[in-house]
This record gives structure tokens, C-alpha cells and sequence, in this order.
């Protein structure tokens, strides 16, 4: 990896948080907590090296996603009881490898004493929403909720 790759990666990664709000990894991927709660539980599932194209990812990285997004999955159903997720690619501002992992919600969902809504719902969802934001504490009460769910 050259010096390019290197800062866009860490840039990416402190852009997002990865490492302060990582709920599971695999040698391969990070799951985190998204900074910016569009829906509750919503997430970064991104490449723990630099690549700008799925198409570097390589079969074994494919398949330790395979079971980190069946782990993500039952751990955000467990504790947010979504009704479908989204996982968005879109790579038009931060060129690494990663998705958004948008749980979505037809109805209203209590959490930490605040009430969640899926404005977007049933349409494309708001990325650019971020419910509670003010709230001292919000994201490591989700982050730790879902990591317990992981654990289990």
C-alpha cells in the first residue's frame, strides 16, 4: 500500500470513528456504529485495508463478510427488531471499500429513553439525518447494546 492509500484509509477510518465505535471485525472488515444515527442501528461495514473497487476484494474477504453481515444481522433484529436492511455502496465521496448497513423501520422504536422514527420510510433512506446527535452518550449506548447482542 503506498503513502496515498495509506492516509485515505486512515482518513476514512477517523471520518466514521471505525475503531472508537467498532461493534465486531474480522481480520477482513470492520462493523461500526455510523456517527450520524439516520435509523437506529445504523451502520459502516468497511474493508480493513484500502481498496477503491469491490471488485479488489478478494474470495476470502468475501466470505468473511458473509458471516459478519449474518452476525450484524441477527445481532440489530435481536435488539432494534428492524423490519429490512440496506446496505448501500456508494462510494461517491470516500473512495474505500465499505457500505452503509441502514436498518429500516415502518414504525416508531424506543431506545435509550428517545423515540426513533424511519422518516424515509418506505423510500430511499435519509443519510443525511442524524436522529439524537445532541445526546451525550447515545452512541455507546447503542454501540454496547448491539455489541452484547453480538456476544451472544
Amino acid at each position: 500500500m503506498d503513502v496515498d492509500q495509506a492516509q485515505l484509509l486512515a482518513d476514512f477510518r477517523a471520518k466514521f470513528r471505525v475503531d472508537e465505535l467498532l461493534i465486531a471485525s474480522t481480520p477482513a472488515w470492520s462493523w461500526s456504529l455510523r456517527p450520524a444515527q439516520a435509523t437506529l442501528g445504523a451502520g459502516v461495514l468497511s474493508l480493513n485495508r484500502y481498496a477503491a473497487s469491490f471488485s479488489d476484494v478478494s474470495g476470502a474477504e468475501m466470505a468473511e463478510l458473509a458471516v459478519l453481515v449474518g452476525q450484524l444481522e441477527r445481532a440489530l433484529k435481536c435488539v432494534f427488531d428492524y423490519d429490512v436492511i440496506n446496505y448501500l455502496m456508494l462510494m461517491m465521496v470516500d473512495k474505500q471499500v465499505h457500505f452503509h448497513v441502514v436498518p429500516r423501520y415502518q414504525g416508531v422504536r424506543q431506545f435509550a429513553g428517545l423515540e426513533w422514527v424511519d422518516s424515509a420510510w418506505p423510500a430511499a433512506p435519509a443519510l443525511s439525518v442524524s436522529q439524537h446527535a445532541e445526546q451525550e452518550g447515545v452512541l455507546s449506548a447503542i454501540r454496547e447494546a448491539v455489541a452484547l447482542a453480538c456476544g451472544s
